[in-house]
């Protein structure tokens, strides 16, 4: 299927989405919409266990909106968009198996937003990250204001939120905003590696334990505890539960169904 503005290729169990907008890999209208309904088609390919989404070419990974979208001040464009990235990254978020950002250069206002929506980040040496919408009298409307803060704490948050500093790849790793910095040219291939893994694991396994991560964001563990169990016993409906435990037992590779 054609999704505007982002090229899919599907590797193994992985899907790999790379944003194609030259010059800059901004978002639109109608790829924030693709990407709203490729994540829809990936959920429902059960053959799929991983989304590595990159950006083309070598200097940006996305700068995020066109910023003469909103030139003219129309507040009619401005609740379009802003719904449409809001959609577009918490269906990102909710994918049911693992994404990666493989930030491979400048990721700027939603460019950044569209990697804190994903579970793992892993940053080229000479990328550069930022949300600097303040500095032009707007703010971050794609879940930035909740998700930097939850990875990188409150003071580097507000840093990067409300002074615009920008930081470097370095940096991102020292405050946790990724998990891994790579050589110039690399992020691609390492998070490629990486989703790999994800497909050694049981697809339903995953799903039930990024539910259940993710929902520590929102509630305290005595809350969690009776989800965690709950889950862990739904498992046994699955044929991959079956099939993982014997698998171990026989001491082979366990041949995954994602049922």
């Amino acid at each position: 299927m054609h999704y505007a503005n982002l090229q899919v290729e599907k590797i193994g169990h992985t899907a790999l989405v790379t944003i194609a907008n030259p010059p800059a890999n901004t978002w639109t209208y109608d790829s924030l919409q693709a990407l709203k309904r490729l994540v829809a088609d990936l959920n429902a390919d059960r053959d799929i266990y991983a989304l590595v989404i990159t950006g083309d070419g070598e200097k940006f990974f996305s700068a995020g909106a066109d910023l003469k979208l909103f030139a003219d001040g129309d507040k009619g464009v401005a609740a379009s968009m802003t719904i449409l990235f809001g959609e577009a990254f918490e269906t990102l978020a909710a994918f049911r198996g693992v994404s990666i950002a493989a930030i491979n250069g400048y990721a700027m206002g939603g460019g950044l937003e569209c990697a804190l929506a994903c579970d793992i980040r892993i940053a080229e040496e000479q990328a550069q990250m930022a949300l600097p919408e303040a500095a032009v009298g707007l703010l971050p409307c794609a879940g930035g204001t909740q998700l930097l803060p939850w990875l990188v704490g409150e003071g580097w948050a507000k840093r990067m939120i409300l002074c615009g500093e920008r930081v470097d790849a370095a940096t991102a790793l020292r405050i946790g905003l990724v998990e891994e910095v790579v050589a110039r040219g690399s992020a691609r291939d390492t998070a490629l590696a990486l989703a790999e893994k994800v497909g050694r694991q049981s697809p339903c396994s995953v799903s039930a334990c990024k539910t259940l991560v993710q929902r520590a964001r929102h509630a305290p563990p005595a809350a969690n505890l009776i989800h965690e169990r709950e889950l862990f016993i739904k498992l046994f409906d699955t044929q991959d539960q079956r099939e993982g435990v014997q698998a171990f037992l026989e001491k082979r590779a366990p041949q995954w169904q994602n049922r």
